[in-house]
Order: C-alpha cells, then sequence, then structure tokens
C-alpha cells in the first residue's frame, strides 16, 4: 500500500527530526570541516545507509515514503539507530504498515508509569483498582483491591499470585483449573512474546513451567488468542464480602506500552451477607 501524502510528509517529519538530534561523530563519522559540502546538522541519509548497512539510496527512498511495506527488520534497524521511543515504534509501524508492531522497541517499556498514576488509582473508590507494569508487577492500587486479599496483603506481582499462589489457587479462585488458569496464561505467554529478552518474565514463566500443577495447563492452553473481553466475569471468595463475581476492564497507558490498568467490580453472591473484616 502506497502512502498518501499527508502520511509521506509525517514520516520525513519525525525521520528528518530523529536524524537532525544525533551528532555523526558519536556514530564513527569523521568530524565536517568547515569548507564546502552538506551543512545539515546530524547524521546524512548517506550515513543511515551505511548503519543500516543497505544499498545506497535506501534510506532516501524509506524517509520519503516510497517503499512499499518496508520490512520489519528494516523498521527495526531504522529505530534503534535513530534512536526512536516506543510511541514513535508504534507510528512507524502503524504509517508504514498499518498495523502495531510485533513486539516492543525497548526492553524497559512499560515497566516505568507517570507519579500522577498514583494519586489517581488511590482516589478511585467503590471499585478496585490498580496498575500493574509490564512485568506483572503491582505499581499503585486503592484500599477496595487490597481488602480483596486474605490478610489484606497485596501481592508484589500479580500474575505470580494467581498462577502460582497455593492459596490463590485453592482458597480465593473459584475454579482455578478451569476458568482463571485459561484467562491469565495467555496474557503471561503474549508478554514474553513481546518481550523476549526480558529477564523478570522469562524467570516467572520458568517458575509457571516448573510449577507440577500450573505448568500442564501453561503448556497446553497458553498458546491461543487472549481471551479477555472487557465485562469478562470470574467467580472469587472475597476476603470482606465472600464469595462473588469479579467484573473486570482492562486498559493500557499510552506512554507505558505492557502496563495494565485493571479496573474491576465485585459482586457478592449473597448481598444481604454482612461483610467480615479477615481475621
Amino acid at each position: 500500500m502506497r502512502l498518501s501524502a499527508h502520511d509521506r510528509h509525517s514520516l520525513k517529519k519525525v525521520l528528518q527530526e530523529r536524524r537532525a538530534s544525533i551528532d555523526p561523530v558519536t556514530r564513527g563519522f569523521p568530524r565536517r570541516l568547515p569548507g564546502p559540502g552538506r551543512r545539515a546538522v546530524g547524521l546524512s541519509q548517506e550515513q543511515m545507509d551505511e548503519l543500516l548497512v543497505r544499498a545506497q539510496g535506501t534510506y532516501n527512498r524509506f524517509e520519503n515514503g516510497q517503499l512499499v511495506n518496508p520490512g520489519a527488520d528494516l523498521l527495526s534497524s531504522v529505530a534503534k539507530v535513530l534512536r526512536l521511543s516506543e510511541q514513535e515504534w508504534t507510528f512507524l509501524w502503524q504509517l508504514t504498515r498499518k498495523e502495531n508492531p510485533p513486539s516492543t522497541l525497548h526492553g524497559s517499556a512499560g515497566t516505568t508509569l507517570a507519579g500522577m498514576w498514583r494519586q489517581v488509582i488511590e482516589g478511585i473508590t467503590g471499585t478496585l483498582a490498580y496498575i500493574c507494569d509490564a512485568e506483572w508487577n503491582v505499581v499503585t492500587h486503592n484500599e477496595d483491591f487490597r481488602l480483596l486479599f486474605p490478610r489484606e496483603q497485596v501481592p508484589a506481582n500479580i500474575a505470580r499470585w494467581l498462577l502460582l499462589d497455593s492459596e490463590a489457587r485453592t482458597q480465593v479462585l473459584t475454579d482455578w483449573t478451569g476458568h482463571w488458569a485459561p484467562a491469565i496464561m495467555p496474557h503471561l505467554r503474549q508478554s514474553v512474546e513481546l518481550r523476549p529478552d526480558n529477564a523478570a518474565l522469562n524467570r516467572l514463566e520458568r517458575d509457571v513451567l516448573d510449577d507440577p500443577v500450573a505448568g500442564p495447563l501453561y503448556r497446553d492452553g497458553a498458546a491461543v488468542p487472549l481471551p479477555f473481553a472487557d465485562g469478562s466475569e470470574l467467580q472469587l471468595r472475597h476476603a470482606v464480602h465472600g464469595p462473588g463475581r469479579l467484573t473486570t476492564c482492562l486498559a493500557e497507558p499510552i506512554l507505558a506500552p505492557g502496563a495494565r490498568i485493571n479496573l474491576s467490580i465485585f459482586t457478592p453472591d449473597d448481598p444481604d451477607q454482612p461483610a467480615k473484616r479477615p481475621g
């Protein structure tokens, strides 16, 4: 698919700005001496071809939107040479290939969030709310979420708790084998595939595979399309309100791909049952 004139202009503007921000000397090219010749700052298109190990003129055609459906290897190389941000990496794919990238550009993507999120999440009442980063570490949560857990102890890593904690599997998450494991395991697999070099995710997946209960289920059922849809319901036992169902919606912070904003509503099976604090 050929790019429209507007898309070609947008692509060229972003790439030119990124080229201009890089001193050629830092990439091994000699410093330009005063005199005739190219005076523009930053990397030249010819230098880009050298850094990309491509035939002369390849980068010129790419920057000007003349390459139809450029390959993933070229996009990856351009992004790394120009030190694109995660948002620019996504923009590059969506503009040139009309699809989202198959993986993140930086292994650290989604592991840091703006501090403002803590204030937002902690201020939510009446709904269980938390954010986990791309490694499934719980970054922040509200009071309603804390009360869900036995002894009011929020796990440091929500995926590890959901998949490996024996109390969660036997006492909190109703029908863990039939419902919870199939709902969570494909998400973990996708996280690992999007960040194959992430040590924390690889360690989590290995622990799941080594677990005698979770391992066989993960091998058999994780390689499926993500089963989650906003409004999905799963049964569990709330530490305060007893048995009921959790209705959940997920979102992703724009500047932290892979992180998850989880908003859930708990509905008790017996709304007339008085709430009891965990002992």
